[in-house]
């Protein structure tokens, strides 16, 4: 690969592949979300953005050189390799957590740097499900790792494919028990803040909201 040519989802799991580690110690060593490998599997012709793709040409030339000829060799042949997880078995539909942590009159949102590099856009914390791991687990932990914020699961409100990005997810309820909010997660995140209830629909379109989280919130969707 020529390295002036910019990254793809495709490329970057042949270096994945070439470098021959499992999608969390992909993710570990490029210091992003394991949900950032798993949507390069899921969407091989995405383009990451300038600050992923200058990650990518680090990984790359600190790689060895018998990992930089199996890279070659892997995007040469035109076949993008399998996803790899030593704990991800075949057919395994990926799922994430989503976590709705309430304050009084607010709930937690965090402000995530576009895939492609195309923009930003306000979510709830969320982490990748493991197989076996419960998404409460994921929830409470990965609200923690991207915000510094401590919070409990209170309910499960139900299962979605999300109307955008086509993927399972897993909406849990939650209360908030302390922790200033932080970006704790600058590569993936721009900002992180207490969004008012009454003012949700401003910062997430009320179309992409799972509706049982309005009822949870005691919002309009009017």
């Amino acid at each position: 690969m020529d390295l002036a040519n910019p990254w793809t989802g495709r490329t970057a799991c042949a270096l994945q592949a070439a470098l021959r580690l499992t999608n969390e110690a992909f993710a570990k060593q490029l210091g992003v979300a394991v949900r950032t490998v798993a949507t390069w599997h899921e969407k091989p012709d995405l383009t990451p953005r300038t600050e992923m793709q200058q990650l990518l040409d680090t990984v790359h030339e600190r790689a060895s050189n018998s990992a930089r000829a199996r890279f070659a060799q892997l995007v040469s042949g035109g076949m993008p390799p399998p996803p790899v997880s030593a704990d991800w078995p075949p057919g395994h539909a990926l799922t994430v957590a989503i976590a709705i942590v309430r304050n009084e009159e607010n709930v937690l949102v965090v402000q995530r740097r576009g895939e492609d590099g195309a923009g930003i856009s306000w979510q709830f914390p969320a982490g990748v499900v493991k197989p076996g791991v419960p998404p409460e687990q994921v929830a409470v932990r990965e609200t923690l790792a991207e915000t510094g914020v401590h919070c409990r699961v209170v309910h499960n409100l139900g299962s979605r494919l999300h109307p955008i990005t086509r993927v399972h997810c897993d909406y849990l309820l939650c209360d908030y028990l302390t922790g200033e909010p932080q970006n704790a997660d600058p590569v993936e995140n721009v900002s992180v803040t207490w969004a008012p209830t009454s003012r949700l629909t401003q910062f997430i379109p009320v179309e992409q909201i799972f509706p049982p989280i309005l009822g949870a919130l005691e919002i309009d969707s009017e």
